[in-house]
């Protein structure tokens, strides 16, 4: 499977528009591949998201499927073209002597993205981490071992969760066994701060975190942390991201995809309510402090 990036994503949807307005206007694929005088296989490519629609087979195109709407018209061609250029102006590409690959992506994919669903089993979600919380759990991976790697992996955590405030802040949905509250990452003090932190952050209309206590049982979703990330408009382009010791793994086919939607929707329902929850979360905060 190719890398998936934000042009990746970025070109899948643009390519799933031009298939809608294709079909609206009743042009079959082979009528599409005579306007750019191509084969059909490209006009697939390009729907699929495989292929970059470059500017004059976009023009060509809305001409033949009859996109006369101006704001249409812009909003395609501005889609074609951050779909087409390889994102380089974003801000973790200053912390690219820490960050791996794919978790470049994973900060690329967050920036243009409307909702993120995630479960996990031990660990706070990297978007509602303390800077003392993730410092610690930067300093138990062993990945990096100088302190000044460490400090720039923690800003990365930071700056991460600026998507969840200010202009358009897209959706967070954590569900956490409990086990993510119980382990004590850095003692008791920075787990008193941190639990007291994402009880904040819960109260963003934004941000739902549901707990699923441990006396809840087996469920099917106890095998491992995951992140669902949504795209405007198509939820064909849903993709998912599992994380492991050694890595982590993209996975964009629709089937697993929707594996995992139902994953997380048993989560959801299995976990105690957000308000259950964020008591569970405060009454455990305070045993720290005590």
């Amino acid at each position: 499977m190719p890398p998936v990036k934000s042009s990746t994503v970025l070109g899948r949807q643009l390519g799933d528009e031009l298939r809608r307005f294709r079909e609206a206007a009743a042009v079959t694929m082979a009528e599409a591949a005579e306007v750019l005088d191509c084969t059909k296989g490209k006009i697939s490519r390009m729907e699929n998201g495989h292929v970059p629609v470059r500017g004059p087979d976009l023009s060509a195109l809305m001409n033949a499927y009859g996109i006369e709407d101006r704001e249409t018209h812009e909003r395609l061609v501005a889609l074609a073209r951050r779909a087409n250029r390889r994102r380089r102006d974003g801000w973790w590409h200053r912390y690219s002597t820490v960050l791996d690959a794919t978790y470049r992506d994973q900060i690329e994919l967050e920036s243009i993205c409307d909702s993120v669903r995630t479960y996990e089993v031990q660990l706070v979600p990297g978007l509602l981490q303390t800077a003392e919380y993730g410092r610690a759990v930067t300093v138990a991976s062993r990945a990096w071992k100088t302190p000044e790697e460490i400090e720039q992996f923690v800003r990365v955590r930071l700056a991460r969760q600026e998507r969840l405030i200010g202009d358009a802040p897209m959706e967070l949905w954590a569900v956490l066994a409990e086990g993510v509250l119980r382990q004590q990452v850095g003692g008791a003090a920075v787990m008193h701060a941190q639990l007291e932190h994402m009880a904040e952050m819960a109260q963003l209309p934004n941000v739902t975190v549901q707990v699923l206590p441990f006396s809840r049982g087996a469920h099917s979703g106890m095998f491992g942390p995951y992140l669902l990330l949504s795209f405007p408009q198509v939820t064909s382009l849903d993709l998912v991201l599992t994380e492991t010791p050694t890595g982590n793994l993209w996975m964009e086919r629709e089937a697993e995809v929707a594996y995992y939607r139902t994953l997380f929707d048993d989560a959801r329902m299995t976990a105690l309510p957000p308000t259950e929850s964020l008591a569970l979360i405060r009454r455990i905060a305070r045993e720290y402090r005590s």
